[in-house]
């Protein structure tokens, strides 16, 4: 088959991807609104906010797989690069849902599936909230090139933090607070035409998936909506973990078998060994 034919197919494909994601991302868990007692968040984020649904997305589509950057050296990421999960983060600092998320989910995650090799996570700043929104997420990136985007991710989505807004005097607060060593470097950083490109570049990808509030993620190419149950989160990174595992597995058994048999009977046989001690 001709090479463009093969473009436009794969094109196809992920704009099919595309399309389904701004339907889960887009619609079924932003119509709910946020519980009365939860104090010092907008009406925006109320009506928009991302509550829980009872169930997690099912549908898992590879194609958007391919939006995780796995970039060892981005400094709004944790985990390894060649991790075989990984959950890509759309997030507001003014979202009182994605610090419901920062402060109750991650941390769990992390400890079980980061530090243990399996998860990685990368950020990606889609402030919806204006312009407060915009300088958090400017100065989440400021406090990156400084190496203490996590630690100023902390002080930013602590319990009342986001109610003292994000002026540029708290932004230097929280860089203090977070480690960050050079202040006034910090600060250049934050007001720079690269800071501005870097959340631009962020909030047009997460536009074009459809998502419309915070947080939203991606699984492996799972779109999952909200800050969900801790379960939905652990069900969709293990599953997916099953699957990376599944896929090398069929891949070296089809390598080792291909080599061993000589011929494609081979290497099938061993592909389907392979598979099937990659899920077990």
């Amino acid at each position: 088959m001709p090479k463009s034919n093969n473009n436009k197919k794969k094109n196809i494909a992920i704009g099919a991807g595309v399309a389904v994601a701004a339907v889960l991302l887009g619609a079924a868990s932003y119509t709910a609104t946020k519980p009365a007692d939860s104090p010092g968040t907008t009406s925006k984020e109320a009506v928009a906010g991302a509550a829980p649904s009872a169930e997690p997305q099912a549908g898992v589509y590879p194609e958007l797989e391919k939006l995780a950057r796995r970039d060892a050296k981005d400094p709004l990421a944790q985990g390894r690069a060649d991790a075989p999960v990984v959950m890509v983060e759309y997030a507001d600092f003014k979202c009182g849902f994605c610090g419901k998320f920062a402060r109750d989910t991650e941390p769990g995650l992390v400890k079980k599936y980061v530090d243990k090799g399996v998860l990685r996570i990368e950020w990606r700043n889609f402030p919806i909230f204006g312009a407060d929104s915009e300088r958090a997420a400017r100065g989440a990136w400021a406090a990156g090139k400084q190496g203490r985007f996590w630690q100023f991710h902390e002080a930013a989505y602590a319990e009342g933090s986001k109610e003292k807004g994000f002026g540029e005097g708290r932004l230097k607060e929280l860089a203090k607070e977070a480690g960050v060593k050079d202040l006034d470097r910090f600060a250049a950083d934050a007001g720079g035409d690269a800071a501005k490109a870097a959340v631009r570049k962020d909030q047009e990808e997460a536009y074009g998936l459809g998502a419309t509030s915070t947080p939203s993620f991606l699984v492996n190419g799972r779109p999952i909506s909200g800050a969900q149950p801790d379960e939905v989160f652990r069900q969709a990174i293990e599953a997916a973990a099953g699957r990376a595992g599944g896929a090398a597995g069929g891949k070296a058994g089809g390598k080792a078998g291909g080599k061993a048999g000589g011929d494609e009977a081979g290497g099938e046989a061993g592909g389907k060994a392979g598979a099937k001690g990659g899920s077990e």
